[in-house]
């Protein structure tokens, strides 16, 4: 079965304006990797919150059982593994917030500040707050606003003191943790053709961090978590995405006229690729997270 989605968007997720360095050498040192380049994948991302708002909108309910356990922390021992299941815990924490489901937060809040204090950037996540309100049951809107906001200070951090290396890692946990989520209920609701679509999307997204990794790729931790993602990506590159240039619009912003470029993306896969993708996506999560 041939997959067709045709979306009109004005959207951030623009891949355009990406200046990714070359992928460094074997043999040279690992090349610093431009602030605003990591600005901008973070940027484009889909966020926990958009991949669990998403999925609530299609009336999928709520279960725990596909999150990550907050029983494997101590099981993380070095920084790379920390970072990334930094990212695993902070996809899995917008899953629940977004759902309300506050009773469960404590323990993914836990988590997050015992692994944020492993690299080092602790102070960056609102821990107090986030327990008063999960424990008050208050406003499950400025608990997914706090918790967006600690995780941006924590990224920003690292990038901005020469570890890009483990934001990039807390990237890819976030993203993979995302692509596992969206492919159990796809699972499960296999007949929802906007998650499935949302999951073939994810071909760009996956190009981008690949990319970027490479050039920490001297680090072993990141040189395996590569050849996991490259197997997803296998299966990635035989789904097409094509990108027809709309007419630009006029809109109003901030009282004054501008105009905006809309595009047409148009995703092609079949089902035989997205049923290899759900089933690669769930060996992948399910080995890094050990």
């Amino acid at each position: 079965m041939q997959g067709l989605t045709s979306c009109t968007t004005c959207s951030r997720k623009n891949t355009d304006g990406f200046d990714i360095p070359e992928v460094t050498r074997e043999g040279d040192s690992e090349l610093p990797v431009n602030p605003s380049v990591m600005e901008n994948m973070v940027g484009n991302i889909a966020s926990p919150i958009e991949m669990a708002s998403l999925i609530k909108s299609l009336n999928v309910p709520f279960s725990q059982r596909y999150l990550a356990t907050t029983k494997n922390v101590s099981n993380y021992h070095t920084s790379h593994e920390k970072a990334f299941n930094l990212g695993i815990f902070g996809c899995d924490l917008g899953y629940l917030n977004m759902y309300g489901r506050v009773s469960l937060v404590l323990d993914y809040i836990s988590a997050i500040k015992n692994l944020a204090d492993g690299i080092n950037v602790g102070q960056f996540f609102d821990f107090s707050t986030l327990k008063r309100l999960a424990t008050n049951n208050q406003n499950v809107d400025s608990l997914v606003h706090i918790s967006q906001q600690s995780f941006n200070k924590m990224d920003r951090y690292l990038q901005r003191n020469n570890r890009g290396n483990l934001s990039i890692l807390m990237v890819a946990g976030v993203w993979v943790e995302g692509l596992y989520l969206s492919a159990q209920f796809l699972k499960e609701r296999p007949n929802e053709k906007r998650l499935a679509e949302s999951i073939a999307e994810q071909k760009l997204m996956l190009d981008q961090l690949i990319l970027i990794l490479n050039n920490f790729s001297r680090e072993q931790y990141i040189a395996n978590l590569l050849v996991e993602l490259n197997s997803i990506k296998s299966i990635y590159d035989g789904i097409k995405i094509t990108i027809e240039i709309g007419e630009p619009q006029m809109i109003v912003v901030d009282g004054m006229l501008t105009f905006i470029q809309t595009e047409v993306s148009t995703v092609h896969y079949t089902e035989e690729q997205m049923q290899d993708i759900i089933s690669r996506a769930e060996i992948v999560r399910n080995k890094l997270i050990k």
